[in-house]
């Protein structure tokens, strides 16, 4: 299973951007998604952004990761997934 990790980018260059995660910085490449600018939030995946994500995206990902690791250690993690917890299952689309 691959995961990906949302980081904003700090710096940017025309195919390189330090990025940042929970006060870490990364390099990244932007060989897939082109240059962007600084404060862009990006999925990225073994040092590569992958896609390019809108802040709110950005922030439900960061949060399932969290609350993904939160139960792990057997903290409360129900506030992290406030936007699932509070609406009733549904299909996707394609299986609609």
């Amino acid at each position: 299973m691959c995961i990906g990790i949302p980081m904003r980018v700090v710096e940017a260059g025309e195919f390189e951007a330090i990025c940042e995660r929970h006060g870490e910085r990364h390099r990244v490449s932007l060989m897939l998604v082109g240059a962007q600018e600084p404060g862009t939030h990006l999925l990225t995946h073994l040092g590569s952004a992958i896609r390019v994500l809108g802040a709110e995206e950005a922030s439900a990902i960061d949060n399932a990761l969290t609350g993904l690791s939160e139960a792990v250690d057997g903290r409360p993690f129900e506030a992290l997934f406030e936007d699932l917890i509070s609406r009733e299952p549904e299909l996707p689309e394609h299986l609609r």
